[in-house]
């Protein structure tokens, strides 16, 4: 499969970027995007902090704000946040942060308020989120937000708001436990509840309509043993279950995107080199699209991981850093994806998606 790097369209209606996480110096690689999907590079931006050499076992370590107009950036090898300011031609780094603790690698924005989620416990530290106020393109430490999860060494992937900005959810792939804080007026979290995951290994989330989220379980890596669950969240973060483990038929379910109209649900499959789709139905229970669980195909040894949706809803984008490569797939009205020319060279230390 041949992968190409369209010429310069005139019709660019959004952007895509994902960083190359290298341990010398991380840096943001961007491309524009254009009404058919292609990508065009844009550059690569110095984040003045260094990541890690390798991809990171996480979701959400590139974050887009909703007004498309700052990108926030996990520096995990040197324990910072970046901030950029984006315009149309590029990016400006505006403002760099300590995490609140060691190996960021993730990050949630609602408002004015972000929180990082810190895996300082891979590395003899602890396990924490941290909160940030973000205000007139600066980050300022929320004092005393700092909270520990459930252990030291909990393998934590994702840290993200409810829709409604309420609770702050954590997946824990060590422990096997979804972390519930509530979140109160002036940004801290109060109440912590920890709540078993339904699959084995839970990774990517994201969050739905009506407050219900979807979990992709990676279920130990096991041949064919990933699967992905719906939750319903309660105003006091309680978790109840609406759709159980319901199986991918393929490997390591590590990374999940929930469709804007919320109508489908896709996983990342690492170890399958695809992407599974389900359809969402009105309870918010979860159905496989296609029975060998193959709605998209990445390749052997591709290591699909972070994906996104265009703002239309038209395209989804799939970071697989086995190949160095960002795939993009039409998505069609059923749910089905058709795969189309994708960006290369990308280095496999690649983490985290984020665009419009």
């Amino acid at each position: 499969m041949a992968f190409t790097i369209s010429a310069i369209a005139e019709d660019e209606v959004g952007a895509v970027y994902t960083m190359d996480n290298a341990a010398g110096g991380n840096h943001v690689l961007a491309w524009k995007r254009s009404k058919d999907g292609t990508l065009t590079s844009q550059g690569m931006y110095p984040t003045g902090g260094a990541g890690t050499g390798a991809g990171l076992s996480s979701q959400g370590s590139v974050l887009l704000s909703h007004n498309a107009k700052w990108l926030f950036v996990c520096n995990a090898g040197s324990d910072e946040v970046s901030l950029f300011e984006v315009s149309p031609h590029g990016l400006q780094l505006v403002d760099k942060v300590n995490s609140g603790g060691r190996l960021p690698l993730s990050l949630t924005l609602n408002r004015n308020l972000l929180y990082v989620l810190n895996a300082g416990g891979t590395i003899g530290d602890q396990d924490n989120i941290t909160g940030f106020e973000f205000v007139h393109g600066r980050l300022a430490a929320l004092p005393d937000s700092t909270r520990a999860l459930s252990g030291d060494n909990t393998g934590p992937a994702q840290v993200a708001f409810t829709d409604d900005g309420n609770a702050l959810i954590v997946t824990e792939r060590n422990s096997n436990l979804i972390d519930s804080f509530t979140v109160g007026d002036e940004g801290l979290v109060t109440d912590h509840k920890t709540f078993q995951s339904v699959g084995a290994t839970p990774f990517g989330f994201d969050v739905g309509q009506g407050n219900r989220i979807f979990v992709s379980e990676a279920g130990g890596g096991a041949a064919n043993g990933s699967s992905a669950s719906a939750y319903e969240i309660a105003e006091d973060g309680d978790l109840a279950v609406i759709s159980g483990a319901v199986s991918t038929e393929q490997t390591a379910a590590c990374w999940l995107l929930a469709s804007r109209d919320g109508r489908f649900v896709y996983t990342a499959n690492a170890g399958s080199g695809s992407i599974s789709g389900f359809r969402v139905d009105e309870d918010g229970s979860l159905q496989l699209l296609d029975a060998d669980g193959r709605t998209g195909v990445t390749g052997d040894g591709s290591h699909p991981v972070d994906m996104i949706e265009s703002r239309d809803g038209h395209f989804l984008y799939s970071l697989s850093n086995g190949y160095g490569t960002i795939i993009p797939f039409r998505v069609n009205s059923n749910g089905s994806l058709q795969p189309l020319t994708g960006v290369s060279g990308i280095p496999t230390s690649a983490a985290g998606l984020a665009g419009r």
